[in-house]
């Protein structure tokens, strides 16, 4: 039932949000050079897959994890694309391939090697990652592996239909602040 939701969700997100992520591929142009921006993320049963993303940090950045990335790598409108997380938008586009799913565990890098410990630990794997989630809504990230795969872990065994439309309503309402960078 769930990836059906995904999927129209997705599909109908994707068609509407046409005008914006037009607007904001073009504006991105003028920010970075470069406004998509493509990273190899682990995914279920730990499979690499090309999470996309529109590009909020410099192009010279370095393939972290965004709480080991500096904030002045963070453009003025990579600023405004995270505060309102419109920079998860082209995600979608993920979900609708089946690599993703709305709601479940962010997706890490392959060199965060504590985190896929942990989620080892707790089968996380065992589900889709997800654009938002338990974790997110609660300001929990990748900084705290341990922390967050449980909290992965908590939010897979109690997923229900109405938990996915509130993770989903949270995030629409602004509730967690996304992946945190270090201050300078």
């Amino acid at each position: 039932m769930i990836r059906s939701i995904d999927i129209l969700f997705a599909f109908f997100g994707l068609l509407f949000g046409l005008p914006i992520l037009i607007i904001i591929t073009i504006v991105g142009y003028f920010d970075t050079g470069s406004p998509i921006f493509r990273q190899v993320r682990v995914g279920r049963d730990k499979k690499p897959f090309v999470l996309i993303k529109f590009r909020t940090m410099k192009t010279d950045t370095a393939s972290v994890a965004s709480h080991l990335a500096s904030a002045s790598s963070i453009t003025p409108f990579g600023g405004f694309l995270r505060k309102t997380k419109l920079d998860e938008l082209p995600q979608l586009w993920n979900v609708l391939k089946g690599e993703m799913s709305l709601v479940g565990p962010r997706p890490g890098l392959f060199n965060q090697q504590e985190l896929t410990d942990a989620r080892d630990k707790y089968r996380v794997f065992d589900a889709r990652p997800g654009v938002t989630g338990l974790a997110q809504v609660n300001e929990i990230d990748m900084s705290t592996p341990e922390l967050l795969a449980q909290t992965d872990a908590q939010m897979l065994a109690e997923l229900t239909i109405k938990n996915y439309m509130k993770y989903i309503a949270m995030t629409l309402t602004g509730k967690g602040s996304g992946d945190r960078v270090k201050k300078n």
